[in-house]
């Protein structure tokens, strides 16, 4: 993509390089703000706007802004990779709900290891990957300056009492969309899939029928080309 294409790649707060804050409230708000920020930090006027997992949240967010006339940026096109677009239809995994709970979340985040994070990623890549690798590399960037999964997890919370607003700004967008979606993906897959081709017919729909909920990590060169040619 760089070959054609400026490209601008945040780690969201909580993720990744970005500073894990411990006792800081999460949100999705909170997190389109500063994608604003950025934005205007780096002076972007118009872009395209690939989103993948948790960003899906925070681009229907950016698409609700922008309905209401209160996004600075013109969003040229946006891709949407597996997330969670339809909160009814969202079919989180055991240790996603048990960090839900104020009890358990603070001693799962406190206690999770490499091995236990790769455990709890294998049933979310499709069976043909080798995901130890992107689940060493996914602990990694986790770990860095500390665990705050409890804390994120929120995100599923927001989702619910947002849910309206956040579908209500997919569904009557005129910004072109398109979807690049694991079918095997067992959280946000085939399942979430079907309602986005019955709610949003005209949009490009790249099924990826042998991959799970990680399309950038199991399919790059399919990812690229679906979002190049649309």
């Amino acid at each position: 993509m760089a070959e054609r294409y400026s490209l601008l790649l945040p780690d969201l707060l909580g993720f990744g390089a970005s500073d894990k804050p411990v006792e800081h409230d999460y949100s999705i708000h909170e997190q389109a703000d500063l994608v604003e920020a950025l934005w205007a930090r780096e002076g972007v006027t118009a872009t395209t706007l690939v989103a993948h997992d948790y960003s899906v949240t925070v681009t229907q967010e950016l698409l609700a802004r922008r309905a209401e006339r209160m996004l600075a940026v013109e969003l040229v096109a946006v891709h949407l990779l597996n997330g969670g677009l339809y909160p009814d239809l969202h079919r989180p995994e055991p240790v996603q709900t048990a960090l839900l709970d104020p009890a358990q979340g603070p001693l799962i985040s406190a206690g999770m290891t490499a091995e236990a994070m790769a455990a709890a990623l294998r049933p979310t890549f499709g069976p043909r990957f080798d995901h130890a690798v992107a689940s060493a590399d996914i602990w990694r960037a986790t770990e860095r300056g500390g665990v705050v999964l409890h804390k994120l997890i929120k995100y599923m919370v927001d989702r619910r009492t947002h849910e309206r607003r956040w579908v209500e700004a997919l569904e009557t967008t005129d910004v072109p969309l398109g979807f690049v979606w694991g079918m095997l993906d067992p959280i946000s897959g085939a399942h979430i899939g079907e309602r986005i081709r019955e709610r949003i017919p005209a949009a490009p729909f790249a099924a990826l029928e042998d991959v799970g909920h990680w399309p950038p990590l199991e399919a790059p060169e399919r990812v690229t080309a679906s979002v190049l040619d649309g």
